[in-house]
């Protein structure tokens, strides 16, 4: 438990700083794949380049932050291997731990290909969208999992049955709507992230043809207003998960719980889009933007899951 649990901070983390590779323009620090400049440990200098390579690519500063944050992506494939192989010597009768963490698996070594896609096609936006939503979905599983394993799993070795273990089920209230709301809430946020993306890509693009950083978000048209539309949408699903939850489960703590974090989450994620929409697209905002919407994905699938099992 504790390992996934360890396992799910690291891959977010990853995300964070594949976020932060994006936004300083490090996508290719390092011009190859799986190597950097030709070999296995990054150049000192442009002078150790091998003649195939071009001087004026190499970026020191570039060069080492995506060489880290591909080191970070190995070391997060290694967790969730470990992760797999514990899942399996532990757990391999409960479906519910075992078989998130071997999809979840599969997915990383899908996700390192897609890796070398991303290099090999020059942060093509269409790649990147999906090399992003690859990792969302592994950390959905990876929570899937963890959740389970911490707090499922134990009330079913305790009672006997599924549910909680304070009511019994035919006292529980339907929770039809609320889980109804909440799934379409995550279908709609997993797609206003990849739109976000290919926004994001529209930026860089008009960024990289001289358009000042001001004036870059007005190139990318529709795209970008149907993502601001799909984050009014994922706000007002939440709130409408809210007044659902008050309704008809108000006495469901740890679902209200979560309810407000999604809420507060959603909230600061628009915040955020805001201030770079209307102030500076400033490349912390952009990571802390993307940080956010994989929290607020993390905690909406946390959400459904106590929804349904609570």
């Amino acid at each position: 438990m504790r390992l996934a649990l360890c396992t799910t901070a690291i891959t977010y983390l990853l995300i964070l700083v594949g976020g932060l590779v994006r936004a300083s323009g490090a996508g290719l620090g390092c011009p190859d794949w799986p190597r950097c400049f030709g070999s296995w440990f990054p150049p000192a200098s442009a002078a150790e380049l091998p003649p195939q390579f071009d001087p004026s690519q190499f970026n020191p500063t570039l060069m080492w932050t995506e060489y880290l944050n591909r080191l970070l992506g190995v070391t997060t494939g290694f967790a969730i291997l470990a992760t797999t192989i514990s899942a399996w010597r532990h757990h391999r009768r409960d479906a519910h731990i075992l078989w998130p963490t071997v999809i979840a698996l599969l997915l990383t070594a899908y996700e390192g290909w897609l890796g070398g896609r991303v290099v090999a096609h020059e942060l093509a936006p269409w790649i990147v969208t999906a090399h992003l939503v690859v990792a969302i979905v592994i950390v959905l599983l990876l929570l899937y999992a963890t959740v389970y394993a911490m707090y499922r799993r134990p009330v079913l070795a305790l009672t006997g049955r599924p549910g909680s273990s304070v009511a019994d089920e035919d006292e529980r209230a339907p929770r039809t709507t609320l889980l109804a709301t909440i799934v379409i809430m995550i279908l709609v946020t997993l797609g206003q992230v990849a739109i976000g993306t290919q926004v994001r890509g529209n930026i860089d693009d008009a960024l990289d043809h001289g358009v000042a950083r001001e004036a870059a978000l007005a190139t990318v048209g529709t795209l970008d207003s149907v993502h601001r539309t799909a984050a009014l949408a994922v706000m007002s699903l939440a709130m409408i998960s809210l007044l659902v939850a008050w309704s008809k489960h108000p006495r469901e703590r740890v679902i209200l719980q979560w309810t407000y974090a999604v809420i507060g989450l959603a909230a600061l994620q628009v915040m955020i889009g805001g201030i770079m929409a209307f102030v500076s697209l400033a490349p912390a905002a952009q990571v802390l933007h993307l940080t956010v919407a994989s929290l607020l994905m993390g905690a909406q699938m946390v959400q459904l899951l106590v929804t349904w099992w609570e």
